[in-house]
């Protein structure tokens, strides 16, 4: 007569006490830590199934080491066959596994739930039910109920599906504010230009009335043979040589505040642009210069803007998104050379060598040309490239991880959001090219290139 075998003790962990999250992982699940040596008698695993109903299986081991699984369903599906019970239940667990044997899954702990369950639902419909082997970081094998994985696998797309909606209604009310924000922007360039305009218009009259004074006066004081000390003396304390010198300079100033003022209510609002249903055509060139005009003190004089336009046709876009779009980019390229100009400045300051060492002035690059990708399609690209120390490689990762959807669920950035508005608004690719430095070194050698193509229909 066999001896009776005791077989160990099924476990359940209690898994973690924390709610579940987007990245929660399969060692946050319950698991079952059952595991028999394959050459056990069928009849000693199905006494534990039947004292433990909601055990889902066994690991099975050969001395030690892992070598398979048998489910519950599969065990009792096979002893309920013909003559299963005289066939499998006093015969070792291995003849069993031999004759019955079905693809395991096994996948690591630290797989997170989300992708975990979807390779479950990839398999065959027979093994939908069998439980999912997860091996943790000791390398030690345990049992996470299938059923179970679906629970927290739907909790989670419950989660997810209440993050997109907040998402969504939170960006519902930002872009209404900014519609708002832009109405009222747009409301205060046209306001200001209003009297603009009537400062312009009336310069030229102005101007042609000071001219014809000063003429006037002149003739009279060519007629008068004797000079009056009285009209002489209030020439002098008038200054009245300076006053007919300077008169044409200070309108040519007035002037120069005037359209320069004109300038900046007319980029507000060209950048405040309220996009409509349809896309528009836009001069993407005078939308550049738009933006960068509006940048213009926060540029002074450390940054140098050089602009490397080519002919573009209309392009047929949202520009108020775009602007949002350029924005971003160059509002990052001009953080980040301040950011270095500033430590370079302390760097001499406490250091002579760091003068002698210096390099070239801060720069941006913007480039705009049509080119061909391939043999049928045209594309506007739109490149703007700083000389600045560069990107690390965690900081691109993050960048570019932060472009992918799950990413972006976390957290929205305005790069992220440029991605979104150039890829999935106007079909068009968004690259990122970077590479540390110095600063001042050539472009091609360090730097951060950001290059937006957008096709031409």
């Amino acid at each position: 007569m066999v001896p009776k075998r005791v077989l160990s003790v099924p476990h359940l962990s209690e898994g973690s006490n924390q709610d579940l999250s987007l990245e929660s992982t399969l060692d946050e699940l319950p698991l079952y830590d059952f595991s028999v040596e394959s050459s056990s008698l069928g009849v000693e695993v199905a006494r534990t199934f039947e004292k433990y109903p909601r055990l889902p299986g066994a690991i099975l081991l050969d001395r030690g080491e892992f070598v398979g699984m048998i489910s519950r369903q599969r065990l009792l599906e096979y002893l309920l066959r013909p003559h299963g019970m005289e066939i499998f239940l006093h015969e070792p667990l291995d003849v069993l596994y031999s004759y019955a044997r079905t693809e395991v899954l096994v996948v690591p702990g630290s797989k997170p739930i989300l992708t975990a369950a979807q390779q479950a639902l990839r398999r065959s419909g027979e093994l939908l039910g069998e439980p999912v082997v997860v091996e943790t970081a000791t390398k030690t094998y345990k049992l996470l109920d299938i059923h179970e994985l679906n629970i927290a696998y739907w909790q989670i797309r419950g989660i997810e599906t209440q993050v997109r909606y907040e998402r969504a209604q939170a960006q519902m009310i930002q872009s209404e504010k900014m519609a708002n924000l832009g109405r009222l922007v747009d409301g205060l360039a046209h306001e200001i230009l209003d009297p603009v305009n009537f400062i312009w218009g009336n310069l030229t009259h102005l101007t042609n009335y000071s001219e014809g004074l000063l003429q006037l006066m002149a003739a009279y004081e060519a007629k008068l043979t004797d000079g009056s000390e009285e009209i002489s003396a209030l020439k002098q304390e008038m200054e009245f040589d300076f006053l007919q010198q300077d008169m044409s300079q200070a309108i040519g100033s007035i002037k120069t505040g005037a359209e320069r003022l004109k300038k900046l209510a007319t980029s507000l609002q060209n950048f405040c642009h309220i996009d409509e249903i349809y896309p528009k055509p836009a001069d993407l060139n005078a939308c550049l210069d738009s933006i960068v005009l509006l940048l213009k003190s926060r540029l002074s004089s450390e940054i140098e803007i050089v602009k490397n336009y080519g002919l573009l046709p209309p392009v047929t876009c949202y520009i108020g998104q775009l602007n949002q779009v350029f924005m971003n980019i160059l509002t990052n390229a001009v953080d980040a050379l301040l950011n270095e100009a500033v430590h370079q400045k302390l760097a001499r300051s406490f250091n002579e060598e760091g003068e002698k060492n210096s390099t070239g002035k801060p720069r941006i690059e913007i480039t705009t040309k049509v080119c061909s990708l391939d043999s049928d399609a045209r594309w506007v690209s739109i490149s703007i490239a700083d000389n600045g120390p560069g990107l690390s490689p965690k900081a691109q990762k993050q960048i570019l991880e932060s472009f992918s959807i799950a990413k972006r669920s976390e957290k929205e950035t305005s790069l992220a959001l440029s991605y979104r508005i150039v890829t999935a608004k106007h079909g068009g690719k968004f690259l990122m090219r970077s590479c540390s430095g110095e600063l001042g070194e050539s472009l091609l050698g360090s730097g951060t290139e950001f290059e937006i193509l957008l096709p031409l229909v």
